[in-house]
């Protein structure tokens, strides 16, 4: 499953667009608090293109940054908050979310792990890298991961979970930089967010069939809770 969860799919994920559109207006909303120009400000710049990427209506973009910025005279205020734990199995995870409401989103995620377990804060974390993770493609034919990375700044790189697709892990200070390198080494970045990847992930040819359609289940449950951003788990490919 990669460094992030993603619903598999393509008719679900269809199913799911609207509220692909709502995480990412809340991001964009964040990111816009510090500034509504999203050349001067790189965090806004790399979630904008993210929405770019999967057509979010240019009036929700638009309406996000504005909103987010403070230039509508509405008040926003989204904190962010991690959740880690163990799916089914003992399958870790991280699930990142942006709420306007704590309680709200403790009592339901506390639900949530009902069939898993919910553990404390640093109980998962210790098992997971902070990182910077970007998706790309090549843009030009031949174009070589292993030099891209070198020549960009990556720490590493793996192969992405669609064919074709190249992930580039960086340290997180440099996520902004390695994506403004990659398009010179012949790479279209894709999406590049912080994320989590599992030091030790769990070998999904330990788990049945059924054990694994446990831990998918509960994921998808999961990742359709509104609060919910991002869900990071340790489970190989």
């Amino acid at each position: 499953m990669g460094a992030q969860w993603k619903a598999k799919g393509k008719e679900l994920a269809a199913n799911a667009r609207g509220r692909v559109f709502g995480k990412l207006a809340k991001e964009i909303m964040v990111a816009a608090r510090n500034g509504a120009d999203p050349a001067s400000n790189a965090r806004l710049r790399l979630v904008v293109e993210q929405a770019r990427k999967v057509s979010m209506p240019k009036d929700t973009l638009d309406r996000a940054i504005k909103k987010g910025a403070g230039l509508t005279g509405e008040t926003v205020h989204f904190e962010h908050v991690i959740y880690e734990g163990f799916a089914p199995h003992r399958v870790p995870l991280m699930v990142e979310c942006l709420t306007d409401n704590l309680n709200r989103t403790a009592s339901e995620v506390r639900v949530l792990f009902r069939k898993g377990h919910l553990g404390t804060s640093g109980s998962v974390a210790w098992d997971f890298d902070h990182l910077g993770i970007i998706e790309a493609e090549p843009s030009v034919k031949g174009a070589d991961p292993e030099l891209a990375a070198i020549e960009a700044g990556a720490q590493d790189f793996e192969p992405g979970e669609e064919e074709g697709v190249t992930v580039f892990l960086t340290d997180p200070a440099d996520l902004d930089l390695v994506s403004r390198a990659l398009p010179a080494q012949g790479f279209t970045v894709l999406s590049a967010k912080l994320g989590y990847k599992a030091k030790n992930p769990v070998n999904p040819s330990s788990l049945s069939a059924a054990e694994l359609d446990e831990v998918e289940a509960f994921l998808a449950a999961i990742d359709a809770n509104d609060d919910v951003q991002h869900i990071f788990v340790g489970l190989g490919s």
